[in-house]
């Protein structure tokens, strides 16, 4: 009957022809009823919960099908990004190198992301959510075509993942593009509205130009922060044992034998609740969790660790830590995904590894690492997650950092970080009073903003010794050496060349001093 009444059925539980025929259509692999809470946003799109914070965003395709002509692939590839483009101010630039937002792969199988493909028909592809890198993954096996009624239209299924890669989840308007049923080639193709108020709704509408349809979208006051009982166990006591992002967009904070989810200003209503009633057969007291890309949520405690798919323990779980996870300890302080790579980074103590599950050996010779390379960042800290923000949060305690992708240290705002959690993510008012200024509780007025590169972050410089930095510097084309800067007269321009050298040596003195991550 969910099932029905999710895909635009008449709900009356039966298994009737007409249901049978859409379980057995080819669909998206992404999860229905993606997104925050429980409300499953009866007939509207529905957000995920994440978003890009920049509108110029980069694309690359990595690997291409193995049936079709490499140039209109790029074609229909970039016409399923004008799709969302159309309606916002969005732009999708195609990229031939890394770094780049969105890396667009044509597989089969295994492919390393924990989520295989199935052969043709059923499963044609997935993608992931901007907080989970925005990847899209195409299975090959499929037979791809172009503007035609045979095989899968290629265009069509691209512009739907490229909805997920935005922050859209499946809508239930079955005429809505982001509906998870492959409905076949449309040669008159037109953007839902239902799918427009989507994406508008997370990115705002175009400004200039562009898409006829501009529905109106109702907006809401932004709520006050929510001042809690300060007879809530987080208000007394704010350290923590793990905090984490689902993958449905939910924020979670562990401690002992309860979980606490988090609204954008407080601990919701109805919370705390019982670990073991929430998520059956995982023990109290864990020591660190993360959501992966592929929408696993993994739990660590002593020398073991449980993968749970929702609410729902896989098979033979808990596993030993020294299995699942080759050269990372036992007893672990806090885990995240990183967004600056996409890679999982372990904190114990003075100390964190880099773990890739597409490598072998999965971590590199050269961890652990000092978690001193996190500029700021304390020792022995007690929970650590990528929001769906963007940031990159730290927890110890009873204070909080917000860690700068870019710079490398703790941000910079006002109040100045570590803040106190109690105030700003659980809504207690028992904190000091130079911290209780209203504002959002994960941002604030003066520091609202992410650097526009933030995403851009090429994951094999955090592993670079000072000589690869060097050689980087001298192989690529946005450093070009100070010398060959010639004007006419065949003469170098003296001012030039210094303000070239002081921008190099600001930069080295950047990244040379720091030890990569």
């Amino acid at each position: 009957m969910e099932f029905q009444s999710f895909a635009g059925l008449n709900a009356t539980g039966d298994l009737d022809e007409e249901t049978m025929e859409l379980m057995q259509t080819p669909r998206c692999g992404v999860k229905d009823k993606v997104g925050f809470g429980s409300d499953t946003r009866s007939k509207r799109y529905a957000l995920q919960g994440s978003r890009w914070k920049v509108k110029a965003l980069t694309y690359r395709i990595s690997k291409y099908p193995k049936r079709l002509n490499r140039k209109e692939v790029d074609d229909e590839i970039a016409k399923a990004f004008n799709v969302w483009s159309e309606y916002t101010d969005l732009t999708f630039t195609a990229k031939k190198q890394n770094p780049v937002h969105i890396d667009i792969r044509f597989e089969e199988s295994e492919h390393g992301d924990g989520d295989p493909f199935d052969g043709p028909g059923g499963t044609l592809a997935h993608a992931y959510f901007p907080v989970y890198g925005g990847d899209a993954h195409f299975d090959d096996a499929e037979y791809w075509t172009i503007k035609s009624t045979r095989g899968t239209n290629l265009f069509q299924v691209a512009a739907h993942e490229f909805g997920h890669s935005l922050g859209l989840s499946h809508s239930d308007v079955r005429s809505a593009l982001m509906a998870p049923f492959y409905r076949g080639y449309d040669s008159n193709f037109r953007l839902d509205s239902d799918d427009i108020q989507g994406i508008q709704a997370l990115y705002g509408r175009k400004t200039s130009g562009g898409g006829s349809q501009q529905p109106t979208i109702k907006t809401t006051k932004k709520p006050n922060v929510v001042q809690n009982d300060n007879s809530n166990e987080l208000c007394k006591s704010p350290k923590i044992d793990a905090v984490f992002n689902t993958a449905d967009g939910n924020t979670y904070v562990f401690k002992g034998d309860k979980y606490y989810r988090l609204t954008e200003n407080a601990i919701a209503d109805g919370y705390p609740k019982k670990i073991s009633e929430g998520w059956p057969g995982l023990e109290s007291n864990i020591d660190a969790a993360f959501t992966y890309k592929n929408g696993k949520t993994y739990f660590f405690k002593g020398t073991k660790y449980w993968r749970y798919s929702g609410r729902t323990v896989d098979g033979d779980y808990p596993k030993k830590i020294s299995d699942g996870f080759t050269g990372i300890p036992d007893h672990l302080d806090a885990a995240l995904v990183w967004g600056g790579n996409g890679k999982i980074y372990f904190y114990k103590g003075s100390k964190f590894w880099r773990f890739d599950p597409l490598k072998r050996p999965p971590v590199k010779s050269t961890y652990p690492k000092p978690i001193s390379n996190w500029e700021g960042i304390p020792n022995d800290i007690d929970g650590a997650l990528q929001y769906t923000n963007g940031y990159t949060y730290f927890f110890k305690g009873d204070k909080y950092y917000r860690f700068n992708d870019r710079t490398f240290s703790i941000d910079q705002a006002d109040p100045p970080f570590p803040r106190p959690v109690a105030h700003w993510w659980y809504g207690c008012s028992n904190v000091p009073a130079t911290f209780t200024q209203s504002g959002n509780v994960k941002q604030d007025p003066n520091s609202d903003s992410r650097d526009t590169n933030h995403n851009d972050v090429d994951g094999s410089v955090f592993d670079a010794e000072k000589s690869e930095l060097l050689e980087l510097l001298h192989a690529g084309n946005d450093y070009p050496s100070p010398a060959h800067d010639e004007y006419p007269g065949g003469a170098a321009n003296t001012h030039q060349i210094v303000f070239s050298i002081t921008l190099l040596s600001i930069f080295l003195s950047t990244l040379v001093s720091k030890v990569f991550l």
